[in-house]
């Protein structure tokens, strides 16, 4: 086995938070945060991928490493993968102490390869961002980003346009703050989180976002639906995932939907990738089980 690779474990031994699964020709590629308390604390490692053709046995191969000029060293977070004219580009969230958080793409030519951060950060570099992800309308390319409560209490959901090399071009735009969903709920009676945002296109048309926040038994993901990307977006009022888990996204295999989680939030060390079964209903998701 190669230096800095595992040994194959089970989806229930992989310490990660964040889970994301990219499906490509039938094997599943699952990145994420590096669970425990490395993810918020202390110099960085980078980032791995779980390879699986079955989607109960994964091998960990490691497909980012910082070299000494990369502008982050710590807070690698929530790595998501997006096939885009024949490469495959990594959305993360990186930061430094005494700069801004970012949002940061990588390629590589395979989703199990080396990635290269592209040559500048993506998000406005004067905003504390995070959890970048992409999306495609109307032959437009989009990325949806948080704007962190940390500099504007009530975090916003934002949206911006990309060029051809995959930079912001045109203004950014708010397209709601956590605060308007009902079933978020605020800390230090101020402060509202907005999280892990990915879209999804409903066999009836709609747009949907997953995102997640803070709700009544903890750490939650909800659902918003839309038109359009440009909104406005429609908070449905219940979350898919209403306790102790949240942050994931969908993904389909042998013909069914899926919607990814990691749960237990806390304690740090304990957090696992989890994924079931949803189906559509009436403009939204339900849980299959």
């Amino acid at each position: 086995m190669k230096k800095d690779e595992d040994t194959a474990m089970k989806l229930n031994e992989i310490n990660l938070r964040d889970p994301f699964i990219l499906t490509e020709n039938g094997v599943l590629y699952l990145y994420g945060t590096t669970g425990g308390a490395g993810s918020w604390s202390g110099k960085a490692i980078g980032f791995d991928v779980y390879v699986s053709e079955d989607g109960e046995n994964f091998v960990r191969k490691p497909v980012f490493r910082p070299s000494p000029s990369f502008w982050s060293d710590e807070n690698y977070w929530a790595p998501e993968v997006h096939k885009i004219d024949g490469k495959f580009y990594m959305f993360a969230s990186f930061f430094r102490a005494g700069e801004h958080r970012k949002s940061h793409i990588l390629v590589c030519d395979t989703p199990d390869g080396t990635f290269i951060p592209l040559p500048d950060p993506l998000t406005p570099p004067e905003w504390d961002c995070l959890d970048a992800t992409y999306f495609e309308e109307d032959g437009r390319r989009y990325t949806v980003f948080c704007h962190e409560w940390t500099q504007c209490g009530d975090g916003e959901m934002v949206l911006a346009e990309l060029g051809d090399d995959l930079t912001i071009k045109g203004p950014v735009h708010i397209l709601f703050r956590a605060s308007q969903a009902p079933w978020t709920r605020g800390f230090d009676k101020k402060n509202f989180v907005t999280d892990g945002p990915f879209l999804h296109r409903l066999k009836s048309g709609k747009l949907l976002m997953l995102w997640s926040s803070n709700g009544e038994k903890g750490y939650a993901m909800g659902m918003a639906t839309a038109d359009r990307i440009e909104g406005p977006w429609t908070h449905i009022p219940v979350p898919l995932i209403g306790q102790d888990g949240g942050h994931g996204m969908l993904f389909s295999k042998n013909g069914k939907l899926y919607v990814t989680y990691h749960m237990p939030n806390n304690p740090s060390g304990a957090e696992r990738p989890h994924y079931v079964e949803v189906r559509e209903e009436n403009d939204r998701l339900v849980l299959a089980e």
